[in-house]
């Protein structure tokens, strides 16, 4: 029979095995609980993390509502101060314009008073001039443009460009054109009127010969012209190639017929040519109309643009 101290030696591994296997298990105990530990905190981390980030969140969406409260503040601020803009543009425009509309009136006031008010008056036995009235500029015209070298003929300084355009202008087309009579004064006109009353009568006289101070030759703005191969018979002028050309061009340069066939003043006189301003004269040109059959108020709105 086996005895005790026999049978020790074979329980010996089997304890061993025991130990080995108890501390080997208690080792994993304490290793799944240090991870337990570890999962439990990194859960708190993460929900920890997730709290913050949820609150982040809400921060930035927070943020960005104020954000767009003040970027809708300042559009509409923004909206404001372009109306108001507008408004000052609007009102700067209206007083722009109201300053040029006023500059623009003084402009033509004192254009106007610087043009003598005289120059588009109807004077044929309508006004009157007295026999102080001279024009304040007068030009004496070159002789080469004078049909009569014995006699210097004058017309008013300003309007003198008008005239020589047109002399020069009908010599480049071939034909001759020259000042038979220009300005004549209260005087020489009486004088003139006299002595065609004592060879005509004063009846004759009358229908051709304007009394002193209703002549237009006393403005300094009227001529008669005349063309070679006439003797300087004025008489003769119409028909000749010098009338036809006043016909289709004096209106370019300012000229109107005065006293056309028809006319209610004087006799027919071909030669009689008035400057009136080169819009008044295409005007009354292109509706074929005469200066004396058209109302003074309308006439005289042409007398700003009479130079232009």
């Amino acid at each position: 029979m086996m005895t005790m101290k026999n049978r020790l030696p074979n329980f010996i591994p089997t304890i061993a095995t025991f130990v080995i296997l108890g501390s080997a298990i208690i080792y994993d105990y304490y290793k799944i609980n240090d991870l337990t530990i570890q999962m439990s905190r990194l859960k708190s981390e993460v929900a920890s993390t997730a709290a913050k980030q949820a609150a982040r969140t809400e921060e930035i969406f927070q943020n960005l509502s104020g954000l767009q409260s003040q970027t809708a503040g300042l559009s509409n601020s923004l909206t404001n101060t372009q109306q108001n803009i507008d408004a000052v543009t609007t009102k700067v425009g209206g007083i722009e314009q109201t300053v040029g509309t006023v500059t623009g009136t003084v402009g033509s006031l004192q254009k106007l008073a610087k043009i003598d008010p005289e120059l588009l008056k109807k004077y044929s036995k309508i006004f009157f001039m007295s026999e102080n009235y001279t024009p304040a500029h007068i030009y004496t015209i070159p002789d080469e443009y004078v049909y009569s070298s014995k006699h210097s003929e004058q017309f008013v300084a300003e309007a003198w460009p008008f005239l020589k355009a047109m002399l020069d202008a009908a010599k480049a087309d071939n034909v001759s054109l020259l000042i038979k009579s220009g300005y004549r004064s209260f005087a020489e006109q009486q004088t003139l009127k006299s002595r065609y009353t004592v060879v005509y009568g004063a009846g004759t006289a009358n229908s051709f010969s304007a009394e002193q101070g209703y002549s237009e030759h006393q403005l300094g703005t009227t001529v008669d012209v005349i063309t070679s191969g006439i003797a300087g018979n004025l008489d003769k002028f119409d028909g000749t190639k010098a009338y036809e050309w006043m016909k289709n061009n004096a209106y370019k340069f300012g000229f109107e017929q005065s006293y056309p066939k028809g006319n209610n003043y004087y006799v027919y006189e071909p030669w009689h040519w008035r400057f009136v301003g080169v819009k008044l004269a295409t005007d009354l040109h292109n509706r074929n109309m005469n200066f004396y059959s058209m109302d003074q108020r309308d006439i005289d709105n042409y007398l700003i643009n009479i130079f232009d």
